[in-house]
């Protein structure tokens, strides 16, 4: 079982880790942010099963605060990036790169003149 928890806080501390260099070597904000949330999703999430893991082996301790914890960063993050990532792109930001396809700027239109797409 200690295998089993030191595996599980060492792939937490190498995804917080990549989330890091993620937020600092990636060019826009959207790679940033997919950087930011996914990685450290599954970080926050294996250190915490590590830690839920310890505390119920070792001291015989259900924490239900962690498990609570793991559940609100789950549902949380994901739509905090997306909705930061939509902010960015209603404010104009542009993606990085020449050849990126725009298909949310295409549906925007599409509804705001529903002729466009006939």
């Amino acid at each position: 079982m200690d295998i089993l928890i030191s595996i599980c806080l060492l792939v937490g501390t190498f995804f917080i880790f990549s989330t890091s260099i993620g937020l600092l070597r990636f060019p826009d904000v959207y790679t940033r942010m997919h950087a930011a949330t996914k990685a450290s999703t599954l970080g926050i999430a294996g250190i915490m099963i590590g830690a839920f893991l310890f505390l119920y082996v070792e001291h015989g301790i259900f924490s239900g605060k962690l498990i609570l914890g793991l559940l609100f960063v789950l549902l949380t993050v994901p739509v905090s990036g997306h909705m930061i990532s939509r902010a960015a792109h209603r404010s104009g930001v542009k993606p990085w790169g020449d050849k990126v396809r725009d298909d949310y700027t295409e549906a925007i239109r599409a509804k705001e003149n529903p002729d466009h797409m006939k």
